[in-house]
């Protein structure tokens, strides 16, 4: 096998790619081998029907067709070894000679992966993030909690509409004085200032009272996800109920034993110091090690193909199907309550991906020039956090991946990973914690 590579321009190469005639005629034999061990030719064991019966039954072109694809693919991956061309992109193959008895010739043009020119690595300095705890985030920490364990109690006789306040309400909407779908509801409680009705509605009840009838004017904005809707000026027809208010209970041992399984509200506040000092600790190790990385992968020089920026962006947009799909929802119900399109989904991810493809890079290049090494514990190690992750068996998630031909990239997300742990370990003064 012979290769040439010619570039088409900085990421594109052409490989001319020649195999002699006998490695034509060997590949041709394997191909008749494939295609008896696929078929069932009566008057012959599977597997062992000549070629002249084959081409009776399937054509000399079946045949010579099945051969190209194992000649191209074989010779195909050899030619990138020899070259040292890592392709970013499914190749498009042109035939410029195929004969039998005759040498091969065809032609590949892919998007190699790109060179990434590493600066600084080693060495580098981040400033950690002070980890101290407030008394006043611990306070309001303790008034979330009061938040949630609140009761909704009914406000007093003539109570007005306040912020905050909930107002239990029936409501009918028209535009142009007819109806809509979803214009309507019952015994609806809408807390005032919340922001989830159209603007403007929620601050026409403030200082109305229960057992008022209130017409509430609105314009639907302009971007509202019905069309049929947006920028249409609409009438709401709302009597209320009651006012409902929030009762915060107050901050003492009585509340401690409500809300925790402490005695006294110094325990729990104790309880809550630790928990949120452990939490900030946390953050800012991360946050310090992801500036590290970062500098690194500023540091150095690469221009990214746009097919890899455009494949990261379709994977995104798959990941983020899969979870909406985990909550019971669908992509297009989500980008159409959204009011976007799959383009403006694209448009949005392109910078993101382009970054998240950068980063892979410049780990990988370091992998390579540090000969970071994936062993059979790391790759154990990895299966189980994944295991654990999902709540399943290691050896499930393993034959998944297996199967699936995942086992490379992985291997390639733990050499990341690694040379990641690498730039920490080797920062200006090596602060950061495993």
């Amino acid at each position: 096998m012979k290769a040439t590579v010619n570039p088409v321009d900085q990421h594109v190469v052409t490989l001319t790619i020649e195999v002699p005639a006998a490695e034509v005629d060997k590949g041709i034999k394997q191909a008749v081998k494939r295609i008896a061990n696929q078929v069932n030719i009566p008057g012959f064991r599977k597997g062992h029907a000549p070629r002249r019966v084959l081409e009776m039954n399937f054509g000399k072109e079946a045949i010579l067709e099945e051969a190209f694809d194992v000649l191209a693919s074989q010779n195909y991956s050899a030619a990138l070894r020899v070259n040292d061309i890592v392709p970013v992109s499914d190749p498009e193959t042109e035939r410029v000679q195929f004969e039998e008895g005759k040498d091969l010739i065809f032609k590949v043009t892919v998007t190699k992966r790109p060179e990434v020119k590493l600066g600084d690595y080693k060495g580098l300095e981040a400033t950690k993030q002070d980890a101290t705890v407030t008394d006043e985030q611990i306070e309001e920490q303790l008034n979330n909690i009061r938040e949630q364990q609140a009761k909704m109690v009914v406000a007093e006789e003539g109570a007005t509409i306040q912020k905050d306040d909930f107002a239990v309400i029936d409501f009918a909407g028209s535009v142009d004085g007819k109806p809509f779908d979803g214009g309507e509801g019952k015994s609806y409680p809408l807390q005032i200032g919340s922001g989830s009705f159209i603007p403007g509605f929620e601050d026409q009840l403030i200082g109305a009272k229960a057992g008022d009838d209130v017409t509430v004017k609105v314009t639907f904005p302009e971007d509202y996800f019905v069309a049929e809707l947006a920028g249409k000026e609409a009438e709401f027809k709302t009597h209320i109920h009651d006012i409902k208010r929030k009762e915060l209970p107050e901050l003492n041992d009585e509340f401690a034993k409500e809300a925790s399984s402490y005695e006294t509200i110094e325990e729990l506040k104790n309880d809550l110091r630790a928990k949120m000092e452990e939490e900030a600790s946390r953050r800012a190790i991360d946050t310090y090690n992801a500036d590290l990385i970062q500098a690194a992968v500023k540091n150095a020089t690469v221009d990214i193909p746009e097919v890899m920026i455009n494949d990261r962006v379709e994977q995104m947009i798959q990941e983020l199907a899969m979870n909406m799909e985990g909550r019971g929802l669908k992509l297009d119900d989500y980008l159409k309550f959204s009011n976007k399109t799959i383009e403006d989904l694209r448009t949005e991810y392109k910078d993101s991906a382009a970054e998240n493809v950068r980063a892979d890079l410049v780990l990988d290049a370091i992998a390579t020039a540090e000969g970071i090494e994936v062993t059979p514990d790391d790759m154990n190690r990895e299966i189980f956090i994944m295991a654990q992750n999902f709540g399943a068996d290691p050896k499930e998630v393993w034959d998944i991946i297996a199967k699936e031909g995942r086992v490379a990239m992985l291997a390639g997300s733990v050499a990341r990973k690694k040379a990641a742990r690498f730039i920490i370990d080797n920062a200006k003064g090596a602060e950061a914690a495993e």
